[in-house]
């Protein structure tokens, strides 16, 4: 089994992959294909729930979510994303939000949006035993107060402050940075620096890992980020499989013979 130890040892010697999932026959594919982590997205707002953007996750559906890939693996570092406002307003509040996803959920560990009011409940979480996995550069929480989903750090200032929040976070316990929609060269910087992994959307390949969303990866999503790659076509092998069911229901060819059966005791009946 992955651990939040084997990951911090990965960094600078073994190309870590992650992608995201929402349900257990997700998580089984995705652990069966060799994915060392497994992170349960508040993307799912976007990817599954019908929602415009990631902010009315709830606590209770990353919850729920999170226990359904825990089911499905037995290998991989199940990682729970802490949804829009579950952390960062009131200490008391973020730890027990974040340690349920540990203790009811059965997580390794938590994600968070990160900046500067973050570090300190990074330290407050590690310190009680819940590892804690930082995100710089693109915070899709932030949507709002960004304008879109542009891409971050593009100039010296803001640069420098993902250095000082990458380190700041590491300083503070955390395993491992994701850094999303960022230029290839400061994600490359912000590894070099760091003795934790640093993981990858949109941030070049210098990283220490690479995540993307699950549906982007396999082609089930009808749009995808420039960065995404798709390496499948998953949604249009589910409209033709969804269109052949109709054709045989509705010609008669589904259910056949083999697949009913009759009980020679009713034969009386009728």
């Amino acid at each position: 089994m992955t651990t939040v130890r084997d990951l911090r040892e990965m960094a600078g010697e073994k190309t870590i992959t992650m992608l995201t999932a929402y349900d257990a026959p997700t998580a089984e594919i995705v652990e069966d294909a060799g994915v060392e982590v497994i992170l349960v997205g508040d993307s799912m707002g976007n990817a599954t729930l019908g929602h415009d953007t990631t902010l009315p996750v709830t606590v209770d559906q990353m919850a729920d979510r999170t226990a359904a890939v825990a089911r499905g693996t037995d290998e991989a570092l199940v990682v729970a994303d802490m949804p829009f406002l579950s952390y960062g307003a009131e200490e008391g509040e973020s730890v027990r939000n974040a340690g349920r996803m540990l203790k009811e959920a059965d997580a390794d560990a938590v994600k968070l949006e990160s900046g500067p009011h973050t570090v300190e409940l990074t330290e407050r979480l590690v310190e009680l035993g819940i590892p804690v996995m930082a995100h710089l550069g693109l915070t899709p929480q932030r949507v709002n107060e960004l304008g879109g989903y542009t891409r971050q750090g593009t100039t010296e200032e803001a640069a420098e402050e993902i250095l000082d929040l990458a380190t700041a976070h590491e300083d503070a316990g955390a395993f491992s940075l994701v850094l999303e929609h960022v230029p290839a060269n400061l994600a490359a910087e912000v590894t070099e620096r760091l003795e934790i992994p640093t993981i990858g959307i949109g941030a070049g390949p210098d990283c220490d890992g690479q995540v993307l969303v699950f549906h982007d990866a396999v082609g089930l999503s009808t749009w995808s980020p420039p960065f995404a790659e798709q390496f499948g076509d998953v949604r249009g092998e589910m409209h033709d499989a969804v269109s052949d069911y109709v054709e045989a229901v509705q010609g008669g060819e589904f259910p056949a013979d083999d697949h009913s059966h009759e009980e020679e005791e009713l034969d009386g009946l009728y």
